[in-house]
């Protein structure tokens, strides 16, 4: 029997062609045949998968249901200038295009063409590869090179200024203790406060721009979020925040780097506090599901506007008059540095914010 993916009657094959046509069916590249008419004749499981059409509704149909009516046009013209000419211009030779999916959704392809004649009939088939991954992967190697080039400028230019800085907050401090006036005493916390902040502009820069590599290890996630707990918890009580940690199992491991989630639900849990001036709740939510362990950390503050959610991933964009606007970029980088990992952010104004971190586990 033929694959399901061609368009023709049944008839007997051989072994060598049906291990062909298997062979074509099971790839994870799209194989799409028409004939010289522009009708589908094969379409395989691939096909289904990467423009999202069932097979049923395109073999034995023109090649248009699949592509747009400026692709189908130009594609139709193709065809009909080889058939009278039997002149290639795209066969034999890869292209990228961008294609699009059968819920509007476009993406990156490479596609190949390749022609066959038996008997008086024309058969053109292309092959396609969704590029999509390829893509993303080419654009994180291309911009750890940025970030890597970035950083050495950001520390030869941290070095030079954080020495004038120490100096400058060191006899400040000095001179803070000797002061008797208000006003000089005001003036030097100003400048106290100036240095310290551009210090830790610093850090935060240097942390963003850096390219430390992780020090995975497999680690209980549920004990790093009690040890956040327990280390905010008592300052949440002098806030008036109600502050709570609840997981659905005691020890749930993963493999990553303690040091650097920490310091992402850290963050996370500091941006709450500083959400809630007047008081409110924060939770802390550890769930496992289909292999991974999602954390969610919420708050009932004031939210952020639809506006500035994207945003607030980008580097040095902050809704607080002295952040430094590197934190949640930071956080967003340190998550997807793990393998398998997510950070995803909900908020509704005057409702609360809600981020989300999935970490594959390994095991409990």
């Amino acid at each position: 029997m033929l694959s399901p993916g061609f368009a023709v009657r049944e008839r007997k094959i051989g072994d060598q062609e049906l291990v062909i046509l298997k062979a074509a069916e099971n790839t994870n590249e799209a194989f799409i045949t028409i004939d010289q008419d522009h009708r589908v004749l094969f379409f395989n499981k691939a096909a289904e998968r990467i423009f999202g059409y069932p097979r049923e509704k395109v073999i034995g149909q023109d090649l248009s249901v699949i592509m747009a009516p400026t692709c189908s046009r130009d594609h139709r013209r193709a065809v009909e200038r080889y058939v009278q000419t039997r002149i290639p211009v795209r066969i034999g030779h890869d292209t990228e295009l961008t294609a699009t999916r059968k819920n509007g959704e476009t993406f990156p392809a490479n596609i190949s063409f390749s022609v066959s004649e038996i008997g008086e009939r024309i058969y053109f088939t292309g092959i396609v590869r969704d590029l999509t991954e390829t893509k993303a992967l080419q654009e994180r190697v291309l911009q750890s090179e940025r970030l890597a080039a970035l950083g050495k400028v950001v520390a030869e230019i941290s070095h030079e200024i954080k020495n004038p800085l120490i100096a400058i907050g060191g006899f400040a401090r000095q001179l803070l203790k000797e002061a008797e006036d208000e006003k000089v005493r005001r003036k030097l916390s100003i400048i106290l406060n100036e240095a310290q902040r551009l210090e830790n502009l610093l850090n935060d820069l240097r942390d963003f721009y850096s390219t430390k590599k992780l020090k995975i290890e497999s680690m209980d996630i549920n004990d790093l979020l009690n040890e956040i707990y327990l280390l905010f918890k008592d300052d949440c009580g002098k806030r008036n925040i109600e502050f709570s940690f609840q997981k659905d199992r005691d020890r749930v491991l993963v493999n990553g780097d303690r040091g650097k989630l920490k310091q992402v639900f850290v963050n996370i849990v500091k941006n709450a506090m500083e959400a809630l001036e007047g008081g409110g709740s924060i939770s802390i939510d550890s769930r496992v599901e289909a292999g991974k362990v999602e954390i969610s950390i919420s708050d009932n503050g004031c939210g952020i506007p639809k506006d500035q959610q994207e945003k607030v991933f980008s580097p040095f964009f902050s809704t607080k008059e002295d952040g430094s606007g590197l934190g949640l970029s930071i956080s967003k980088r340190i998550i997807e540095d793990h393998k398998g990992s997510s950070f995803k952010l909900e908020s509704k104004e005057n409702k609360g914010t809600r981020f989300t971190v999935t970490v594959p586990t390994c095991g409990t």
